[in-house]
């Protein structure tokens, strides 16, 4: 019996090579794609017969943070693994938090991704190693986490100067052009403000480094 997959990024590019992995295995079916959660829950409402669902987590217009909560509470026979660039506190305490099933690196391998779903569609939990010791740390020392104050938010020169461009409302490309990065580098630096920050969306995190002086 197959697996009916459905994938929410905002990075084109990667929604293929998530594409191309599972196209690798004949058990795993790519039903759709979304590029944020407003699509995804769109597409969802049109058809749910859905087992599992592949979640980025930063997003334009809805984060995958949100879309799981929504989803998890209308249809909550669907299955979530988060997929990021990065093995953030605050992202995994979230993701967890609002019921996701798994959390992988989007950087997992083809055979690691297949086994990850088929795992969760078991009744486990997909987890990356890396992300797996983190959760420990989280459950150990939830206070600790939740303690975290601005008083800690350190952000590089170059973090700084992505969130000043940013606070002008122009896009990855124009600020990757501006400061001489790749569209790439520019989304890994506004990840790690998020991260730092511990907020989801562009106006969190401007509001935040306002409000903290950063900006």
């Amino acid at each position: 019996m197959s697996i009916k997959i459905a994938i929410a990024d905002d990075n084109y590019f990667l929604q293929k090579t998530i594409v191309e992995k599972l196209s690798f295995f004949t058990e795993l079916q790519c039903r759709f794609t979304a590029l944020n959660g407003k699509e995804l829950l769109e597409k969802l409402e049109a058809n749910h017969n859905i087992d599992l669902i592949l979640m980025d987590i930063e997003m334009p217009e809805m984060d995958g943070i949100e879309a799981t909560e929504r989803i998890k509470n209308k249809y909550p026979h669907i299955k979530i693994i988060m997929l990021t660039v990065f093995d953030n506190d605050e992202n995994i305490f979230n993701a967890i938090k609002v019921g996701a099933d798994g959390y992988l690196l989007k950087e997992v391998n083809a055979k690691d991704l297949c086994q990850g779903i088929v795992e969760t569609m078991n009744g486990g939990a997909a987890m990356n190693p890396s992300i797996a010791l983190k959760t420990l740390k989280l459950l150990r020392n939830p206070i600790e986490f939740e303690r975290k104050s601005a008083d800690e938010i350190k952000l590089t020169t170059r973090e700084i100067e992505v969130l000043e461009q940013l606070s002008k409302g122009l896009s990855y490309n124009v600020i990757a052009d501006n400061l001489i990065l790749s569209p790439g580098t520019v989304r890994k630096h506004i990840e790690n403000i998020y991260g730092k920050l511990q907020v989801h969306n562009k106006i969190e995190a401007i509001e935040k480094a306002k409000n903290n002086k950063l900006i």
